[in-house]
């Protein structure tokens, strides 16, 4: 399917005026950045990239389409004949999938001429936008957890694409798994899922339900223990399945008290080994707050596909350097002073000291790169319009999960608490 209409009118409608000035074919380099980061927060994660891969190189306008903006009257016919021979054919470099992006990062920069480069700006916001949101909310919560496995269930909170995408960016953020099937098929992420409430309510007694289940997955499964009253069903489940059962799911109640009684429980039942999974409308302060009780994993749904409160991360997509025939490369940047922007295309270094990341160093065009050296973040995503592979499917999905662990352990030690706080390093400019 073409993508090449999920996004603004303005961006045609430029292209349709710059094929009238004759510039439309300048070539040009945009940014990708985040002015700041969502309030309180001490660092982002890139994600999303992986995907844009994907939607790029579907973005074309066939016949329906530009019969529709025919028919609509949205550009010239100079204008549709341009965009149905369309294909990106320019260079894309950015921050690897998976990195720790702060104030400023220019995440992804793309060049090419004007018109083609200009075209992409929604549809690279719109993933990189959410995509990022869920992946830093979701690290969050990894920090919180504290080495206990979280798993993605926020299907039924997000429009049905959105699920998808949601599922990938918490995975690559550290969670462990997702109850979205299409996640799995797609992107190779592991998928888990046992029974709700429904299915208990379904048969006559919770006992006949236990039975049902452990009949069809085996006493390895989680049993969900808090659809009447959370101790006779414990007790019940241990009965059923045997000291063996896998775990015992709780998604009610005040859960520091509840999981700590159930531990006990099970302990005195035998049932040593049985895990305790909670849910229940969990974020990573509630994760934080359960760091002391014996929880063994959790499950996490509307916070982590809505970001946690802050469901884009406010990237924005600029212009900064064309080139002029007579003057060579110019750096342009909007010079307003509520959004007042810094031109030249731009080289980002993340400067380690002992191996922990100290700032965001950002070489603006022929300046000098930092003496102390460090981490180069740019890497080739698009060579001449050819995507690079390694980015994408469930291979690139899985070396950005890779990466986000190393690019976090990187960082020091005060940005991982939750509490507000600036930026955990700052973002520093060199420029000549």
């Amino acid at each position: 399917m073409s993508t090449a209409l999920l996004t603004d009118r303005y961006e045609l409608t430029m292209i349709d005026a710059a094929i009238r000035s004759g510039l439309h074919e300048r070539e040009c380099v945009f940014e990708v950045f985040g002015r700041r980061l969502p309030d309180g927060r001490r660092y982002g994660i890139v994600a999303g990239t992986g995907r844009l891969l994907d939607l790029i190189d579907d973005f074309r306008f066939g016949t329906e389409e530009v019969d529709w903006l025919r028919e609509n009257g949205v550009v010239s016919d100079a204008t549709l004949a341009w965009l149905a021979d369309y294909r990106f054919t320019g260079t894309i470099s950015g921050y690897r999938e998976g990195e720790v992006y702060f104030p400023g990062s220019p995440i992804l920069v793309v060049q090419g001429g004007f018109a083609e480069c200009v075209v992409l700006e929604t549809l690279i916001l719109s993933a990189l936008n959410y995509d990022s949101a869920v992946a830093s909310a979701a690290a969050r919560m990894v920090s919180a957890a504290d080495g206990r496995p979280l798993a993605e269930m926020g299907s039924r909170r997000a429009n049905e694409q959105a699920a998808v995408a949601a599922t990938r960016a918490a995975y690559i953020a550290g969670f462990s798994a997702s109850s979205n099937l299409e996640a799995g098929r797609e992107w190779g992420i592991p998928t888990m899922g046992t029974a709700a409430h429904a299915f208990t309510l379904l048969h006559e007694s919770e006992e006949e339900a236990f039975r049902a289940q452990v009949a069809a997955l085996g006493t390895g499964t989680t049993l969900l223990v808090d659809t009447y009253d959370v101790t006779a069903a414990v007790d019940l489940a241990v009965r059923v399945a045997g000291t063996g059962l896998g775990a015992v799911r709780i998604d009610s109640g005040d859960l520091p008290s509840q999981v700590a009684a159930v531990r006990a429980q099970l302990d005195g039942l035998g049932a040593t080994a049985t895990k305790i999974k909670v849910t229940n409308d969990l974020d990573e302060y509630t994760i934080a707050a359960l760091r002391a009780a014996p929880v063994d994993s959790y499950g996490v749904g509307t916070s982590v596909v809505t970001g946690s409160g802050f469901p884009a991360v406010g990237l924005v997509y600029k212009l900064v350097a064309h080139r002029a025939d007579d003057r060579g490369w110019v750096a342009v940047a909007k010079t307003s002073t509520a959004k007042a922007g810094i031109g030249g295309r731009k080289h980002p270094v993340r400067v380690l000291v002992d191996g922990v990341a100290v700032s965001e160093t950002i070489v603006v065009g022929d300046a000098a790169p930092p003496a102390d050296g460090g981490r180069a973040l740019l890497v080739p995503l698009v060579i001449e319009g050819t995507p690079v592979a390694e980015h994408r499917g469930a291979t690139g999905t899985r070396l950005a999960r890779q990466h986000r662990a190393r690019a976090v352990a990187e960082l020091p030690r005060d940005a991982l608490r939750l509490s507000k706080g600036e930026a955990a390093i700052p973002t520093v400019y060199l420029t000549s």
